[in-house]
Formats: C-alpha cells, sequence, structure tokens
C-alpha cells in the first residue's frame, strides 16, 4: 500500500508532467463547485435593471463585482453615469460602471474583456419551473435568471484569473475590465462614457472580448457580427375622440384601416422589405463569405421544432442563416390604440400607433434608412387621399457589426477553442442587435471579438434560463487558454 509520502510525491511528479495549461485546466476542473456555488450568490441578487424599485440590487451587483476583482489583486474605479428620469417624472440614479485592470506590464498584450450583470426581469409565475433566483441544478444545467446572459460568462473570466493565480502561474495578459449594470435597459450613459475614456482606459487596450452571446449548435463558436436595429413608430391620426362604428363607419376615414394598409406595404410574404432602396447600401455576398455558412453545422428540421413550425420562408440551411444574419430584415411588433381586450366593441379608435423594426446590415445606416422609410410612407399615404394626419419617427437606432475573420484574435481564439473542446470553432453571426459592441469598435479603434460559451437553448430573456455546468467550466478553461493564446501573438 502507497503511503500517504509516496502518494504526495508521485502526484508532485504527475503534476510537473503538466504544461502549466494543462495544470490551469485541473485546477478549474478540481474546483468547478466552488465556481457553481459563486454563481449562485450572484444569481441571489436581483439586478433587474429595468425594474426601477430593484435599482439598489443591480448597484450592489456592481459593488460585488468590483470587491471581487480587487480580490484579484486588480484595481477597481465604480464610475458614476449620472441619473435616469422614469415616465413618471422620478429621477434615480443609473448604476455604476465597474472598470478594472490586473497587471500593467508593457511588454504584454492588453485584453479589454466587456460584459454585464444587469439581467431581464423574472419571476416565478412567468412560467418557471425554478425560483429564477435560486440557482438550481438539474440535469447537468444550472438554470437562473442571468446564468447564461451574464453572469455566468463575466464570473468564468473571473475563475479563469484566479486559477493562474492559485498555481502561482504569471497571468499571460494585462486585462482590463469594463462590466455594466444597465446593458438589459439600453446601456444609459455608457456610449458617452466611453468616448470619454478613449485617450484614458483604454488608450493602451489592444484587444477586445465579449461573451455575451452562444452558440448555434453543440460545437463551439466565434461570433464576428450583429445586426444594427431601426426601431420605428407609425402614428395615424383619425377624428379627436372614438367613434361608433354604426353611425360613422362608411362616413369617415379610419385611422386604422390606414395604419393597415401602411404596414402591408412594409414586406411581402416572402419576407422581402418593399422601401425603395433599402437594399442599395449592403456589402454584396463574396464567395469567401458564403463559404463559411456552407460549414455551419445547422439543422433545420430541428430549427422548425424549436420554434414550433412546419415552414419556414427559405428552403435550406444556407439561406435561412443568410436572412437571419447577413440580410436585412422587417418585423411588425405590434399596434397601440386598437381594442385588443375579449368581447367584442364596435369601435373606430381616433388614433392608432404601428410599431416595426428594421435589422440592419453592412453598410446600411439609421438615418438614412430613416429617411428611406419616412419617404416612402408618406408616399402610400398621400395615394390614399385620406384627411388623417399621418407621423412616422424613428425611435432607436444602431449600426450594425462586423469583425474580419482573418485577424489574430480569431486565430487565437480558433487555437483556444480547438486546445479546449478539440474541434474546429465554428464561424457565426448574431442576427440580433449588441449596440456596444459597435460602440467599442468605433471608440478604441481595436479588434472587438465575441467568445461564447452559452448553448442554443439556454433561454436567455425567458423562462428557464439556463447554463450547462460543461459549458461553465469548459468556457472558463476556454478563457484560460484565449489569454494564453493571445499573448503569444
Amino acid at each position: 500500500m502507497l503511503t500517504l509520502a509516496i502518494f504526495s510525491l508521485l502526484l508532485h511528479f504527475a503534476l510537473q508532467a503538466l504544461s502549466p495549461l494543462d495544470q490551469v485546466f485541473q485546477y478549474i476542473d478540481e474546483h468547478q463547485d466552488d465556481y457553481v456555488q459563486n454563481l449562485k450568490e450572484w444569481i441571489a441578487i436581483q439586478s433587474e435593471s429595468g425594474n426601477p424599485t430593484k435599482r439598489e440590487d443591480v448597484i450592489q451587483m456592481m459593488q460585488v463585482v468590483g470587491e471581487r476583482i480587487k480580490g484579484l489583486g486588480g484595481t477597481i474605479e465604480l464610475t458614476d453615469l449620472g441619473n435616469e428620469e422614469l415616465p413618471c417624472g422620478k429621477i434615480i440614479s443609473l448604476p455604476p460602471v465597474v472598470l478594472g485592470e490586473l497587471g500593467k506590464d508593457p511588454n504584454k498584450t492588453t485584453v479589454c474583456i466587456y460584459g454585464h450583470v444587469d439581467v431581464q426581469a423574472a419571476k416565478i409565475e412567468d412560467g418557471w419551473s425554478t425560483d429564477p433566483y435560486l440557482l438550481t441544478e438539474k440535469d447537468g444545467n444550472l438554470y437562473g435568471r442571468g446564468s447564461s446572459d451574464d453572469k455566468g460568462p463575466v464570473l468564468a473570466w473571473l475563475h479563469a484569473v484566479e486559477a493562474f493565480q492559485a498555481l502561482k502561474q504569471e497571468l499571460p495578459v494585462n486585462l482590463k475590465f469594463i462590466f455594466e449594470g444597465m446593458e438589459e435597459s439600453g446601456s444609459k450613459g455608457l456610449n458617452k462614457f466611453l468616448k470619454e475614456k478613449s485617450e484614458t482606459f483604454s488608450s493602451n487596450i489592444d484587444y477586445i472580448v465579449i461573451s455575451d452571446s452562444g452558440w448555434l449548435s453543440k460545437k463551439p463558436a466565434l461570433t464576428y457580427g450583429t445586426r444594427g436595429l431601426c426601431y420605428f413608430i407609425v402614428e395615424v391620426q383619425g377624428a379627436n375622440q372614438d367613434l361608433h362604428s354604426g353611425l360613422y363607419g362608411g362616413a369617415v376615414h379610419e385611422a386604422m384601416t390606414d395604419l393597415i394598409a401602411l404596414l402591408d406595404s412594409l414586406v411581402n410574404s416572402t419576407g422581402h422589405i418593399l422601401i425603395p432602396g433599402v437594399d442599395s447600401d449592403i456589402v454584396p455576398l463574396t464567395e469567401e463569405e458564403r463559404v463559411l455558412y456552407e460549414a455551419i453545422e445547422f439543422n433545420l428540421e430541428a430549427f422548425k421544432h424549436s420554434i414550433g413550425t412546419t415552414e419556414l420562408l427559405h428552403k435550406t440551411e444556407e439561406d435561412i442563416l443568410l436572412h437571419r444574419w447577413r440580410f436585412p430584415s422587417l418585423s411588425i411588433h405590434g399596434i397601440e390604440g386598437a381594442f385588443s381586450g375579449p368581447g367584442t366593441k364596435t369601435v373606430i379608435p381616433a388614433k392608432v400607433t404601428g410599431k416595426f423594426s428594421i435589422r440592419l446590415v453592412p453598410n446600411m445606416d439609421p438615418e438614412k434608412l430613416s429617411s428611406q422609410v419616412t419617404t416612402y410612407l408618406n408616399g402610400v399615404f398621400a395615394a390614399r387621399g385620406s384627411s388623417n394626419k399621418l407621423r412616422v419617427a424613428l425611435e432607436a437606432g444602431s449600426k450594425p457589426w462586423v469583425a474580419n475573420v482573418t485577424d489574430k484574435q480569431y486565430n487565437a481564439g480558433q487555437r483556444a477553442i480547438k486546445k479546449v473542446f478539440g474541434l474546429e470553432a465554428e464561424l457565426i453571426r448574431e442576427g440580433g442587435t449588441i449596440p456596444v459592441i459597435r460602440t467599442l469598435q468605433d471608440t478604441m479603434q481595436k479588434s472587438v471579438m465575441m467568445l461564447p460559451i452559452g448553448s442554443p437553448d439556454d433561454g436567455a430573456h425567458s423562462q428557464n434560463e439556463k447554463l450547462s455546468r460543461d459549458n461553465y467550466i469548459s468556457g472558463t478553461k476556454l478563457f484560460a487558454a484565449y489569454m494564453t493564446e493571445i499573448s503569444q501573438l
């Protein structure tokens, strides 16, 4: 029987045989229960940025993140972003942004990690099978609001740093952190703040990494593009009061009829946007780019099943992905002012407001698109000869983002994924919009890469949001591997 001393000696030699990075991986495996407990503590903080009554929870969450970075030996700055005025007129404080810094070696690469620790609202009565603020492990998954979006990934970065330190290994890179608490509510105040910091905090950053997204399939991915967004309001004002359809139907221009006609003129049954000139600025699809889509693992039947439909607008996997990520799309979201309750009500509404959005792709511009939309809808409305009044307004606009997949940072990300998962990374885009990515790229003028660790079925923003334990732990290893790989460029 081996004595304890001999066993310890053999273990020592076994560890010495491992590479420094493999030692980090082993440490991460051995401490995964600690990491789950840390996530449980973070999930318990109900940091809902869209709920003013939870603002103190968001501020507490930012303080917890700051203390965590300080515990790693980093320096932090909790920066005041000012106040926010609520629709009721009440003024409340915006949560601070956490700026962190770990390492100032001029001979090392400096990587900036962006993330957010605010969450979407969640209540068990919304349809959760578990308490959304009590992390629950079931069937290998960690259920809780923010587990995947974005508390889990943020913690994984900090755990990767801690693993190097626990083994007394030198951190391969200098790190800077930008963690915010208003991402789920439009990142209020952040754009102006980042521009102000472009010549100080951001001046020596070499690369920017964001892990606020997910994979497309069970294969790990690197995300190199997101679509932009323009959100429009179309308001039609008719009579100065609601009217009885029996008394006035057939005698007046009805606001609802005008609005339905306007919305129907925007897009056809195949999804093609009918506004003239919308397609004119789209960057043509190259053969090199098309090849990237051919290599992506995407099951069309599984996709249809996951959303509960039997038919899609396009027939092939490649065409669906192109129309989700690479081409613009228009969606109609709702109508205000119309009768929508149960039962019947024979009313002609005096004023109705339609809401729709267009997802933008390179090189579409929100201001130009707004002009095109306004001109087109005014023309359609004029042709109807209605006496009603029309107002078209752009409520929000953000530009698309796309990166160069041959960039050195993407090469480092691909090598890190191969090291951890033994698979080639899928190069994918996101159909949604993450405005901060474009802001970071434009203000810092540096390469931005999205390095996700979430699965496509994590249910971010939905009921029963989860992050698998395997993705959480493997993601921590991935971030350690990425730091090693990027340091060697």
